[in-house]
């Protein structure tokens, strides 16, 4: 493994994910995670909404023990919260939780109840951005499962990236697989899905804000519906 460097400025990070990107477009997901964790070491980390646990799987084999990051937002489905117990039982990875500053009901108490229904980017900004914000400062790359199948808005996703609202390399080692892969690399290795992804649920998010697909509709259509919104914030 090559020496990780950590004296690298803003300017130099960037040029890096961008020429990255470029070098690793056909990479596999596996080469991709192990050039993150080659050029990054510990300031590397995985973070996951315990939809599935792929990307944990794949990085622990890139980095036994790598840290995985979970926002845990309060409004999780019980099934949810039960994946990232399994995932931290069962898997050589370091599970972090990160929480809001304020509970549901220091929430609700500010803002009036259900601020989900009545302003939903605020909701995720409180909930998701600004924790995720305040829980990466410690690292230089993060990755995260993002496909470009997923949506149109994910269509262009880079496998390395330059997080310009964070200032870190972003990483998307699956950005060019199908949901076919991901089903295939399940299987193969016996990966802890959700249990919601058998019931309906295409994409799993908060419990209020997330329903069944309908036949014909992409991923992310359950995220939100009905409101013109298809992403909490996290990911541009």
């Amino acid at each position: 493994m090559t020496a990780v460097r950590e004296e690298r400025t803003t300017d130099e990070l960037r040029a890096l994910a961008e020429r990255a990107g470029r070098d690793l477009e056909d990479a596999s997901a596996l080469e991709i995670l192990r050039w993150a964790v080659e050029t990054f070491g510990e300031r590397f980390c995985v973070t996951s909404s315990m939809e599935d646990a792929v990307v944990a799987h794949l990085a622990s084999r890139a980095r036994p023990g790598v840290d995985v990051v979970f926002l845990d937002t309060g409004y999780h489905f019980e099934e949810t919260i039960g994946t990232r117990d399994a995932v931290q039982a069962v898997m050589d990875v370091d599970v972090i939780t990160l929480t809001p500053r304020q509970t549901v009901a220091e929430q609700d108490a500010e803002y009036g109840p259900r601020l989900h229904d009545r302003d939903p980017d605020l909701c995720c900004a409180l909930r998701k951005v600004r924790p995720l914000e305040e829980g990466l400062r410690g690292y230089t790359a993060w990755a995260t499962g993002l496909r470009r199948d997923e949506s149109p808005t994910r269509a262009n996703t880079p496998v390395v990236g330059w997080d310009e609202k964070r200032r870190k390399v972003k990483v998307s080692p699956i950005a060019r697989w199908t949901q076919d892969d991901v089903d295939a690399y399940v299987a193969e290795h016996g990966v802890l899905t959700n249990p919601l992804l058998t019931d309906g649920y295409a994409s799993v998010g908060c419990a209020p804000c997330t329903r069944r697909v309908l036949e014909g509709e992409d991923a992310r259509a359950g995220r939100w519906a009905g409101r013109g919104k298809t992403e909490c914030g996290l990911h541009g």
